[in-house]
């Protein structure tokens, strides 16, 4: 049987390890997979355990805790079927504490994966009071350092000025290098010493020692060092954190498209209940401008309903008896009654929610390059510092002789600018591609960006503007102007939600034409409204009302090449004579072609996966030249689509906006949301397009291979000052040449220095 649970205390890679490297120590458990986007655990066991004794197995491992799935009780499957949810008792609620409370939903979804995370906020609070209280302390720390003073030339000196040096040092090292010690702590439990190890170790070698000096032993404090590291750590750890919170909020986006309550027919009687209570069978009440509760099917009742972020549908789509409807569409000004189908786990929504955490569970990620330089620094300055004590004293120096040695290895390598090398790079490239139209949200797709070999384009909102335009209208009767048909037109379309005519009004207002007002409106079944404007009888009908009353279409109302499929034509008659048409379609971005031209300059292939069909793909596909294109397509097929891709060895981006692309983002090597999209797609890409621009990606490529770039030196120039730096810290060529702690913790500043202004450098590259 297996369990998925959720977990609260995970913060970091480390974290997920350490957590199923515990799990599956335990007797009785098979497999374990744990995950930190979204923070849960699957365990796989020979027999059901409590979830108490897995607790009480994490609990020796760090501050874990398993939450039984936001509901009570884990989610079980078995044989494939997933086990029903159940209510909370009071003592499980009291136990799963506020991870319990986050994971319960709207309409009383499931958490999908977000139970926990008002844990995960409560973490990041602290590290930004942390960050900030050690903030304040520092600056007064730099000023009182004797090492600054000598620097700026001045001599700030008061009776017990080295004692309150050392008593704000000791707040930061304790208060803000706490998460740190902690870390070392655990990193040494579960040896696997690591960036956390090197750290503490910098700030401990650094407190230490000064403190010792602070109190008689000979030498050079060095607590403003001690300081400007651990604020530096806080800032970068937090930022991650916020990131890894972020992360996950397409869950949450997603079960909020659900409404609370469903209207349930009782007879002629209409009784609100809880969607969670709605069952397969039940006849349901879906009133205009409403979210659909539920997968069903029309009994009663037609209406235009709005699919496009469920199915990538740009027009919405006018739906009868016997027709299914998705739950979560939105219905437009017509009364539905539907007879409730897929509830529940089994529903579209619910499936796509599915695919979207299990796309995140299963993505690749590139290992931060800092890390695995910080994992080797870890080693090299550890056996490096204390070798040079023991060989020092085995030489017969004293004591004070050689733990300066050692000091100097471990201060001369400390991680200042290890630490800076990634994110200083990051944090610019950032901000600079913000300027450009573009927000990262992943920086490790952000920097794999410079890999893409295929890009697959959703249609709707992406090389189209999304919305359903007027772009083409004419008069084909003598006399009367153009605008002045429209005008006339607009008068029946003024009070419509149709798409047809909210495109047209649009047109009217981009124009600031004014509309009259229509007396005796009234719909023409499947075929148009009519209406008397100024006098005179007005129709405004699709084709089929020409076909049946025998009128034959005027010239150029159908015929251009890109317009056949793609546009949707109607006609304007007064008092019975056809007087013009107009034309709308879902337009392609003017930017696009221009875009696309640049990908293929870069040798990246271009492809489009589009729920519309198969018409309007081809003609939007030859219209701007793409490498081919996927039409008619669901979300799951979009996800199949970016697998084979990756299965011949492409390295795949995935642009979209919709809710229907949100697993194709999540499974992308990188997901690029269009920012006029839903904040669904947003939150499940990896970046998003503020300007809703495609050339935008062209930058994005750009960028990364320059931010890449900087970060390869930055790296290299950090391990490469530690390789020289270390073995002369450490005395090598003593007596010619010798390092002093303080002259170590100048070589230091400098590599940071330099590390700082290369990649303020990138701001000259990125803006080439």
């Amino acid at each position: 049987m297996t369990h998925t649970y959720q977990i609260t205390g995970m913060t970091c890679d480390h974290c997920v390890q350490t957590v199923k490297k515990t799990l599956k120590a335990i007797d009785g458990i098979q497999s374990a997979e744990v995950t930190l986007e979204p923070p849960q655990a699957t365990i796989a066991m020979h027999h059901h355990m409590e979830t108490k004794a897995l607790n009480e197995a994490l609990a020796k491992a760090g501050k874990y805790l398993l939450v039984e799935n936001g509901h009570g009780q884990p989610a079980t499957k078995e044989n494939g079927q997933a086990a029903a949810p159940q209510k909370p008792t009071a003592t499980q609620s009291e136990h799963a504490g506020h991870g319990a409370q986050a994971g319960q939903q709207q309409g009383g979804q499931p958490s999908h994966g977000h139970a926990g995370h008002d844990h995960h906020r409560m973490m990041i609070a602290d590290f930004k009071k942390r960050f900030f209280v050690s903030l304040a302390l520092t600056l007064p720390i730099v000023l009182l350092s004797p090492m600054i003073q000598h620097w700026l030339g001045v001599e700030w000196k008061f009776m017990g000025d080295k004692y309150l040096l050392f008593a704000l040092s000791s707040i930061v090292y304790f208060y803000g290098g706490w998460p740190f010690l902690k870390g070392f702590f655990d990193e040494i439990k579960g040896r696997s010493p690591g960036m956390m190890t090197l750290i503490a170790m910098a700030i401990s070698v650094a407190y230490f020692y000064s403190a010792a000096t602070t109190f008689g032993l000979p030498g050079e404090s060095f607590y403003w060092e001690l300081a400007t590291l651990i604020v530096i750590m806080l800032l970068g750890h937090w930022i991650e954190m916020k990131s890894v919170l972020g992360a996950s909020k397409a869950l949450e986006l997603l079960v909020s498209m659900m409404p609370a309550e469903a209207h349930k027919m009782d007879g002629e009687k209409v009784v609100d209940i809880k969607l969670e209570d709605l069952l397969s069978g039940d006849l349901i009440l879906v009133k205009p401008g409403e979210k659909v509760p539920a997968d069903g099917i029309i009994v009663e009742g037609e209406s235009y309903l709005n699919e496009a972020m469920l199915t990538g549908e740009s027009v919405p789509v006018k739906k009868g008896k016997d027709e299914k409807v998705i739950g979560g569409s939105i219905n437009g000004n017509g009364s539905l009654k539907v007879k409730a189908g897929h509830t529940g786990k089994d529903s579209y929504l619910s499936k796509v929610i599915t695919m979207v955490q299990e796309a995140q569970k299963t993505k690749s990620k590139m290992q931060n390059l800092s890390d695995r330089a910080a994992k080797w620094l870890t080693y090299i300055a550890l056996s490096v510092g204390f070798a040079t004590l023991f060989i020092w004293l085995a030489m017969g120096k004293d004591f004070v002789f050689a733990l300066e040695r050692m000091v100097t290895v471990m201060v001369i390598s400390c991680p200042h600018a290890l630490g800076l090398a990634v994110p200083l790079v990051v944090a610019i490239s950032t901000a600079i591609s913000a300027q450009n139209g573009l927000l990262i949200r992943n920086r490790t797709a952000f920097e794999e960006s410079r890999k893409i070999t295929v890009l697959l384009f959703d249609k709707t909102g992406t090389l189209t503007k999304g919305e359903f335009g007027v772009t083409r209208f004419e008069s084909v009767q003598t006399g009367l102007d153009k605008n002045e048909m429209l005008r006339i037109a607009g008068a029946l379309e003024q009070n419509s939600e149709h798409p047809i005519a909210v495109g047209i009004v649009q047109k009217i207002k981009e124009l600031k034409i004014e509309i009259p007002k229509p007396e005796k409106f009234e719909a023409i079944t499947g075929k148009g409204v009519q209406a008397t404007v100024g006098g005179k009888q007005v129709k405004v009908v699709s084709p089929g009302y020409l076909k049946d009353e025998k009128m034959d279409v005027p010239e150029g109302a159908f015929g251009i090449p890109i317009a056949i499929g793609t546009e949707t034509v109607v006609f304007v008659l007064i008092d019975k004579k056809l007087v013009g048409y107009i034309a709308l379609a879902d337009e392609i971005r003017p930017e696009s072609a221009a875009a696309i031209q640049t990908f293929k300059d870069n040798h990246i292939k271009v492809f489009m996966a589009t729920g519309d069909n198969k018409t309007v793909g081809k003609a939007v596909s030859d219209e701007l030249g793409l490498d081919g294109y996927f039409a008619e397509v669901l979300p799951h097929q979009k996800v199949d689509i970016i697998k084979d891709f990756q299965a011949k060895g492409e390295f795949v981006a995935m642009t979209g906006d919709g809710v229907n692309d949100a697993p194709a983002l999540a499974q992308a090597d990188v997901g690029i949301a269009i920012g006029a999209g839903t904040d669904v797609a947003a939150e499940t890409a990896d970046i998003i397009l503020v300007n809703s621009n495609p050339k935008d990606i062209a930058n994005l490529i750009l960028f990364g291979k320059a931010t890449y770039r900087k970060m390869i030196q930055n790296l290299a120039w950090a391990t490469g000052y530690n390789a020289i730096a270390i073995p002369l810290a450490a005395g090598v060529l003593y007596p010619t040449f010798v390092l002093s702690p303080a002259i170590g913790a100048v070589f230091m500043s400098l590599s940071t220095v330099v590390v700082a202004v290369n990649a303020q450098l990138l701001r000259r590259s990125l803006r080439n």
